[in-house]
This record gives structure tokens, C-alpha cells and sequence, in this order.
């Protein structure tokens, strides 16, 4: 009896033994492999978040709605809070990438990689291939979350090298993203609120067409009013507060049909030309602008980078920043710190 009694005690702890084996932690391949599972799986998702940036001379923050279509389609728009006639469109279809400000009828088309050339801190698929790519990527998991930290790559931006990554243990989707420096302080951090892996998607939703006229009564409007006071307001200078050891060594206004422009000449360690001009709204219909370029995101507004220049729009002007001997970074980081800074 006692013999029958201690082998089923053997057989009960036993299958205890396999239970609590079965519900142990998953490891680091585990994981890497579902989420590469997801990624193979999915044929889109819809995602909401909140991004904060601190790479500027002050932080931004953006409302982002993140859509994804089977088939190489995103949709990403970035809604600056403070400034909501400033938000803009990555739109990614058939006819190439594209980034649209829809409250000045202003589209531009990027000859570009993205969004496979750089990492994404707002992409689904981005994170995951960071994940996967960084055989030196760091684990830990929390009673909800598993986190990674792995390498980034910004190819323009050597100045955020690192990013921790938290995805939800149930359903394996990112809910924070927080992008470091060289000292591990958090420059730019992405909060999902929402993320549906089983969207439902209009035929048009990424047509340029539907996109540009997606604003509604008030906002074209206001849009209108402000091209009109446009061509009757002064142009206001905005100067760069990070000049890469330069001062402006001459400010010259040239007359033109519909407004003024300013070209502002920089001489120092490093030399660079900014010119600034009044934008005007153009029809929808218009071919978009061929831009020859990365798209970079300034935190107020979304740039065109190409070797020695770096052109962007915000607040109803138009900026291009050219210079020979800025780098890429030098030159990001002059156009961030633009923002703001305006002078009569």
C-alpha cells in the first residue's frame, strides 16, 4: 500500500514538474520567433500613439495613427498638438512614398528606401527587425511586458544609437518605445494607446487623392484665410539658436510676385546658406514635388535630407538648408533648433 501510495505521489509530482515547465518564462528565441511569427502572419494593423521628441531646442509631442496594408501600404499621420494645420501624412502606395500636408495642399514625392532604410520607432515591423538584426540585443522580462534593447539605425543621426522596446506578453505588440542617447537618456519615446491586428481598410484609404482631401470644412478655411494673409504679411525671419560655430554674415531680401524671400549667409567653422519664403497653397491636382531625399523627422515638421541640403515647411514658410561642409547631423540639428525662433 505505502509503495502504491509513493508511486502515485511520484506521478503527481511529476506531472507538476511538466506543468510548471509549460508555463515558465518564455526565453529570448521564444519570443524573437513569435514576433517574427506575427510579422509573416499579419496582413495589416491599425495603431495609436503618442510620441514625444526632446532632440530639438524644446520638446514636441505628435498624436500618430499608424496604418498598415498587406502589400508594402502605410499611412502615418502625425498631428503636431500645438500646431494642427501643421500636421502631415507618410503615405506609402503603388505611385512611391509621399509626404502630405493636406491644410496647405502641399505633397511631396521622396525618391527613398523608406520605410526599410532607417528604423522606425512607430512601425510595427521596424521594431521587429531591429529585434531580430541585433545579435547583441538585451532581455528582461516584467510580469507583463517583454523588453528588448537593441541597436538602432539612423543612418543620419549617430546620436541615438540604442532603443528599448516593450512589447505585451499576451499579444506581442509594442506598447512603448523609448529611443536613447550615448548616456541612456530618452530622446524621442513612442506610448501606444491602441494597436488592432485585424483592421478593416477602404479601397482608397492610401490614395494620395483621398488623403489630401481629408480635411474638413473649418481646416480648409483656415488654410485658405492663411494663404490670403499670406501674400499681404511680412515675412517673418526665423535664425537657427544651434549655428555649428557660425554667424550670419549677411541677410539679403529679394522682391518677388507673390511675396518676399530671404536668404540668411552663415560663415564661420562651418558655412551654410538658409533661405526662407512664404509658402502658397497650390491645387490638389497638382503633380507632386519630386524630392530627391531621406525623410527626417525634425519634431516640428517633416524634412527632405539629401547630402548637403535639408528642406522642410513649417508654419506656412518654406526653409532650405544648403551647405557643403554641415554634415548630415550638423545640418538636422541646425534646421530642429530653426523652429520658433522668429524675428521681424
Amino acid at each position: 500500500m505505502k509503495k502504491l501510495f509513493s508511486y502515485r505521489m511520484a506521478c503527481i509530482l511529476a506531472l507538476l514538474i511538466i506543468v510548471l515547465a509549460a508555463c515558465g518564462e518564455k526565453s529570448q528565441e521564444d519570443v524573437v520567433a513569435q514576433l517574427q511569427k506575427n510579422v509573416e502572419d499579419m496582413s495589416g494593423y491599425k495603431a495609436v500613439a503618442e510620441m514625444s521628441m526632446n532632440t530639438g531646442q524644446e520638446e514636441q509631442k505628435f498624436n500618430i495613427d499608424v496604418w498598415y496594408k498587406e502589400g508594402d501600404y502605410y499611412r502615418v499621420a502625425l498631428e503636431n498638438g500645438s500646431e494642427q494645420n501643421e500636421s502631415q501624412i507618410i503615405l506609402k502606395n503603388d505611385d512611391g512614398v509621399f509626404v502630405l500636408t493636406p491644410a496647405l495642399d502641399k505633397s511631396f514625392k521622396f525618391q527613398t528606401e523608406w520605410p526599410d532604410n532607417s528604423s522606425q520607432p512607430y512601425l510595427y515591423q521596424s521594431l521587429i527587425n531591429d529585434v531580430m538584426k541585433d545579435s547583441e540585443a538585451q532581455f528582461e522580462t516584467t510580469d507583463t511586458h517583454y523588453i528588448f534593447r537593441t541597436k538602432t539605425n539612423y543612418q543620419s543621426n549617430s546620436n541615438l544609437p540604442f532603443q528599448e522596446i516593450h512589447f505585451d506578453k499576451k499579444s506581442y505588440v509594442p506598447t512603448m518605445v523609448r529611443v536613447l542617447d550615448k548616456d541612456n537618456n530618452a530622446l524621442v519615446e513612442v506610448s501606444f494607446s491602441n494597436f488592432d491586428m485585424d483592421p478593416a481598410f477602404e479601397d482608397d484609404d492610401f490614395s494620395m487623392e483621398k488623403n489630401m482631401g481629408s480635411r474638413d470644412a473649418d481646416t480648409t478655411t483656415s488654410a485658405e484665410a492663411e494663404a490670403d494673409d499670406a501674400e499681404t504679411e511680412e515675412l517673418a525671419v526665423y535664425y537657427p539658436l544651434y549655428t555649428a560655430g557660425s554667424e550670419v554674415l549677411e541677410k539679403r531680401e529679394v522682391t518677388m510676385d507673390n511675396g518676399k524671400r530671404v536668404i540668411l549667409t552663415y560663415d564661420g567653422e562651418k558655412n551654410f546658406t538658409l533661405v526662407e519664403e512664404r509658402n502658397q497653397t497650390a491645387p490638389v491636382s497638382v503633380t507632386p514635388q519630386e524630392v530627391q531625399g531621406e525623410i527626417v523627422n525634425l519634431g516640428h515638421a517633416i524634412a527632405a535630407l539629401s547630402s548637403n541640403a535639408i528642406e522642410w515647411s513649417y508654419n506656412g514658410v518654406d526653409f532650405k538648408l544648403a551647405s557643403d561642409e554641415l554634415t548630415q547631423e550638423e545640418m538636422i540639428q541646425v534646421a530642429q533648433s530653426v523652429q520658433g525662433q522668429a524675428a521681424k
